[in-house]
């Protein structure tokens, strides 16, 4: 009988197990994390404090999977499942620096993925809305975000394109997929003299990450660099998105 009792408790257990048995952030972490810093993202010109304070303390290994923590400072993207990625370190750093965040802003990001990018705006701005359309992805970034107490920090399981009516409007907007188009509702979302920053071409192909710049009824567009990123998903790959419109727009 106690034998039995034993089994049982250990199969109970098992799941707590596997859970702690994941690396927490230790001296080996922090080491590969200031390098990070400092070799990938520093000498390439990012200056915000900010932005490299919070790249130096979030623990960027939690948010890979778990057979990929040990490249999870390496200088590329990896797949963290459902055909999505979390974006190379400094792509990361250069989006959020890009958004001139002063610490008082609203900002929406569409593809949560990982969460790791709204773990990063979390520590740089006010208060972050994140929508993540994959069900899965969602779930486990939500109960991750949660864990390490980014309370500041909203999340949303639907389709991103057509943005977060009900907590607009936004100082700032991240987009974390690739799209030929800027959907309408998130200019509609934007306040004024907000920036929307994104991948702006082809999903499958190479992009130039832009920065949108609203100024009432009119916007201007600034090219920073090509990049290469995931489709963005769900409406904004149908047939009867806007993409005509706003391709015509920002050439």
């Amino acid at each position: 009988m106690k034998r039995s009792f034993l089994i049982v408790l250990i199969f109970t257990l098992c799941p707590v197990l596997l859970i702690s048995a994941r690396p927490g952030d230790t001296p080996k972490y922090q080491k590969a994390r200031k390098k990070m810093v400092d070799y990938q993202i520093r000498m390439r010109g990012i200056t915000n404090q900010k932005i490299l304070s919070a790249m130096t303390i979030v623990p960027r290994h939690l948010f890979v999977p778990a057979e990929l923590i040990n490249r999870a400072y390496d200088d590329h993207p990896l797949p963290v499942g459902q055909g999505q990625t979390i974006s190379q370190p400094y792509i990361v750093a250069l989006m959020t620096e890009s958004l001139q965040l002063k610490g008082g802003e609203r900002v929406l990001e569409i593809g949560t993925g990982s969460g790791y990018q709204a773990a990063i705006l979390a520590k740089v701005a006010k208060e972050v809305y994140t929508i993540e359309i994959k069900e899965k992805l969602f779930k486990k970034a939500d109960k991750l975000l949660q864990s390490m107490g980014f309370n500041n920090v909203q999340t949303h399981h639907g389709d991103g394109y057509f943005g977060w009516a009900e907590a607009a409007p936004f100082d700032c907007i991240m987009i974390t997929a690739a799209v030929d188009h800027i959907p309408p509702p998130f200019l509609k979302q934007l306040k004024d003299r907000g920036r929307l920053i994104l991948p702006l071409g082809n999903p499958f192909s190479y992009q130039n990450l832009s920065l949108v710049t609203k100024n009432k009824e009119d916007y201007s567009l600034r090219q920073i660099t090509g990049v290469l990123f995931v489709p963005m998903t769900g409406h904004a790959l149908s047939p009867n998105s806007s993409s005509k419109t706003f391709r015509k727009d920002f050439p």
